[in-house]
């Protein structure tokens, strides 16, 4: 049986912005909820833009970036 792939979901993201934009989420908005990021476990390129492996009190999260629409969107993660 194979398992369904979870699509990612458009998000709302608080994030720290030093010497660059979307440098380290903070928190995000998702399905009316506010959750903090506990702690970045992963980050990573891809070619749309910064991607993040969060843990949060709700579970583990990818976290990720478009940068040419400005958009975040997010996964849950098996890890």
């Amino acid at each position: 049986m194979q398992e369904k792939e979870i699509q990612p979901e458009e998000v709302q993201v608080r994030c720290y912005s030093g010497r660059r934009y979307a440098e380290r989420p903070l928190s995000f908005s998702w399905r009316g909820q506010d959750i903090a990021v506990q702690e970045v476990l992963a980050w990573w390129r891809e070619p749309a833009g910064p991607a993040f492996r969060l843990r949060t009190e709700m579970g583990t999260f990818v976290l990720l970036y478009e940068e040419s629409s400005d958009r975040w969107w997010l996964r849950p993660s098996k890890a």
